[in-house]
């Protein structure tokens, strides 16, 4: 039966109670987000993990809640962080930083610095400071984080210079002045324009390697990366729950990592090329995931449920915009601004009822879009959406309260 477990992982898991019914029957549904909350946390409970929880070889962590409720989950200690130092030192582009011992730092949403804050608050035993300072915000010996702010528009040159002070400390620290750069894709391109603005190129050392993960990088914001860094930048896929899946390569294939894992893609609706992520996971042995509706959805360079094609990941369910050809993902979207100008920089689309809609942009610039490529990006977008669309350039889009930007109006980030 398609995306049943092996005998292997049945074995693995007879002893929790959340899969009992499942183990009766001999068939595994797929799990939704609620069903793993539901009954929490007796619903995981075995006497291997009641023995992990009490030695700390396991501990209670909340998900990040952007577009979803935040889910209380159980993993082994820096779970995600291994996952993350794994592929860093296995991928071919930038295996090489690793192996030197490049420093890590950070720059994604102030909701991960301020857990990081947390984190070392109680190891202390002490209230997390206002403000944390950079020792604060170190996670390990390799790794620091830089963001203070929700948005990154909002960065002033104090905060600038203050961040380009603790990156060059980290390439000071390496022999070789390298440096490894952790980022959301969206803070890294907002961070390379403020620098601009304010003229403190020679102040910004440039990196050995990238990754940006966190949330969807559109191909615009990558562009714009690739025009100011030459080294290897690599797209991160993965979530709080699973860890990292998938990695691109240096030219934007994407390879998987599904060690302890495999995947399914089913489709958003009949007959649709777009695909819900199913992934079975004992890579987390404290809370394996079965048929496991990430939330997450795909599309295959030839519209088969191939995992093996998948060559987008293209945004979240809970963010779909239905329309008269099919439900449409961020990354659909953004396909369609991107080949309409490469000019754009944060997108948002606001549905005006049934027949219209908004599309909110900025620019890399700072300046509208001229008339041609604004006719040609109405006209892409009402196409793409089956609404008559208008875009209105916006000095600035807010951020989410998440530190994420939603895509489509409404949306939860």
């Amino acid at each position: 039966m398609e995306g049943q477990p092996t005998a292997e992982i049945i074995e693995q898991i007879r002893d929790i109670p959340l899969y009992r019914e499942s183990l009766a029957k001999g068939h595994f549904p797929v799990l939704d987000k609620p069903d793993l909350a539901r009954g929490f946390p007796d619903n995981w409970m075995t006497p291997r993990l009641a023995a992990a929880l009490e030695s700390g070889e396991a501990e209670f962590v909340l998900s990040t809640g952007t577009n979803h409720a935040r889910m209380q989950l159980i993993r082994p200690p820096y779970f995600l962080l291994r996952s993350y130092y794994r592929l860093w030192s296995e991928h071919p582009d930038i295996a090489a930083t690793w192996e030197a011992g490049c420093r890590r730092v950070s720059l994604t949403t102030v909701l991960a610095t301020e857990h990081v804050a947390r984190v070392n608050a109680a190891r202390r035993g002490t209230p997390p400071a206002p403000v944390p300072g950079p020792d604060e915000r170190r996670l390990d010996d390799r790794t620091s984080y830089l963001n203070l702010r929700l948005d990154p528009a909002l960065w002033d040159r104090d905060d600038i210079v203050r961040m380009l002070a603790e990156i060059r400390a980290a390439q000071e620290a390496h022999p070789q002045g390298w440096y490894h750069l952790d980022c959301s894709g969206y803070h890294l391109a907002h961070l390379v324009r403020r620098v601009g603005q304010e003229g403190l190129w020679d102040d910004f050392p440039p990196p050995a390697s990238i990754i940006h993960a966190y949330e969807y990088t559109p191909v615009n914001v990558r562009r714009f990366l690739h025009q100011h860094f030459a080294c290897p930048i690599i797209d991160l896929f993965g979530s709080t729950e699973l860890g990292y899946l998938y990695s691109s390569d240096r030219r934007g294939t994407y390879r998987p990592h599904l060690d302890g894992m495999s995947v399914e893609l089913h489709p958003v609706a009949p007959g649709s090329t777009l695909y819900h992520l199913i992934v079975s996971s004992v890579r987390n042995p404290y809370m394996p995931l079965i048929r496991y509706r990430s939330g997450d959805c795909v599309r295959t360079t030839d519209g088969s449920p191939d995992p093996a094609g998948i060559a987008q990941f293209a945004g979240r369910h809970k963010e779909l915009l239905d329309t008269r050809h099919g439900p449409v993902a961020q990354g659909d979207l953004d396909r369609c601004v991107s080949a309409a100008t490469p000019h754009v920089f944060v997108q948002q689309l606001r549905p005006a009822g049934p027949t219209e809609a908004i599309l909110a942009y900025t620019t890399f610039s700072g300046a509208p879009l001229g008339r041609a490529e604004t006719t040609a990006l109405e006209a892409a977008v009402s196409d793409l959406t089956g609404r008559h669309c208008r875009a209105d350039h916006r000095p600035h889009i807010p951020i989410g309260r998440s530190g994420k930007y939603s895509w489509l109006a409404g949306g939860t980030a």
